[in-house]
């Protein structure tokens, strides 16, 4: 640890998360932020998170910062390129409907509406489940649901088109029915309907590992989908069972000495898998919300405070002062155990950074306080 005078007193979730967000914003101008000029689920995640800060304290640095990001890309027309074959394209529009209810300029809805006209010409599977990108025909990624289905269920709230809901649904049920190990309760990170691609079961098209990130990705978008769905809707029995058993799951994996996951999350047993903190950081924004959700009961507070607790111990500060978030993964593609042990770590990856800030906005909130 530091003993500069800059260094912030971290004795809270919340001042965690400030901490976070404040060491990027110390080192990046808002289009700046990796991969710089684009439009991106790295940026999005990161800043969305930020925005939940903002949404705590009311602090305008934390608005303002993600609506330069946006303001960038962005023109007063709503015109901006983005990815058109691809579910990650979707996710930054999560920090375009804050930003239209927040300012009003014309060119969020706009871009708003562009991105929502993705899921009419996204490639399907035969039973009209999205490919996760034109580059992996036929498959579907856990990844996906987080990314397109959270913005595709908000887009409804917002701005009233019925129909978005009840997609994502479909697109949550053929996962969990293609993708779950009955055995784990876990799912797998990717499926193929044509059992072409090398990682492909002949049988089942399932990729062989249960990757952490995608499974937080999938845990988060559940979690996600009880905010934004009607108490009235029918889904929502659906969503909280599918929730209730997969929170267990998570839950026995947890490693019992550092309250971390790994990076493949059943086979903590093997000498080269390792600990890895946005996967952590997503499972314990899943538990805390389920609690909030009444999905599950207080009987798993425990492990979302343990995992918390965790990465609070994982992270440090640099000689300037300013948080370190270590130990993160960088962007993986579906593949088998070999691939995945040995991805290259990071740290302050935009995506361990913001699943770090959004993990601990809800235990603030889980604690009371929010």
């Amino acid at each position: 640890m530091s003993n500069s005078s800059t260094q912030p007193t971290l004795n809270t979730p919340l001042a965690y998360a400030k901490a976070a967000c404040d060491a990027l914003i110390a080192k990046y101008r808002p289009e700046q932020l990796p991969p710089e000029n684009r439009w991106h689920y790295h940026q999005g995640i990161f800043l969305y998170g930020m925005l939940k800060v903002w949404e705590q304290t009311g602090e305008e640095l934390y608005l303002h910062y993600p609506k330069e990001y946006v303001d960038k890309l962005v023109d007063e027309l709503g015109n901006f390129y983005f990815a058109r074959d691809e579910l990650d394209a979707i996710m930054p529009g999560l920090l375009l409907f804050t930003l239209d209810r927040q300012f009003g300029e014309r060119r969020y809805r706009i871009a708003a509406d562009k991105l929502r006209q993705l899921f009419r010409t996204l490639n399907r599977t035969s039973e009209g489940g999205f490919w996760h990108k034109d580059k992996y025909p036929y498959q579907m990624w856990l990844d996906g649901l987080y990314m397109g289905g959270v913005f595709a269920m908000k887009y409804e709230t917002h701005y009233g088109e019925r129909g978005l809901i009840d997609m994502v649904l479909h697109q949550e049920s053929l996962m969990r029915r293609h993708m779950t190990d009955e055995r784990t309760g876990l799912l797998y990170h990717a499926w193929d309907e044509s059992r072409q691609f090398p990682w492909a079961n002949p049988d089942t098209g399932c990729s062989p590992e249960f990757w952490g990130r995608s499974l937080g990705w999938y845990g988060m978008a559940l979690a996600d989908f009880l905010d934004e769905m009607p108490e009235s809707h029918p889904g929502r029995a659906d969503i909280a069972a599918a929730l209730k058993p997969f929170v267990h799951a998570l839950i026995r994996y947890q490693d019992e000495a550092s309250g971390l996951w790994y990076q493949v999350v059943d086979k903590g047993d093997q000498p080269d898998n390792w600990l890895e903190t946005s996967c952590t950081s997503l499972f314990v924004y899943t538990i805390a919300k389920a609690i909030k959700h009444g999905v599950v009961g207080d009987e798993c507070r425990e492990a979302a405070v343990k995992g918390y607790e965790g990465l609070t111990k994982r992270v440090r500060l640099d000689d300037s002062g300013h948080l370190v978030v270590p130990d993160i993964c960088i962007g993986t593609s579906a593949g088998d155990y070999v691939n995945y042990v040995t991805r290259p770590v990071s740290e302050n990856d935009l995506h361990g950074v913001g699943a770090f800030v959004l993990a601990c906005v809800e235990v603030h909130k889980l604690q009371g306080q929010g």
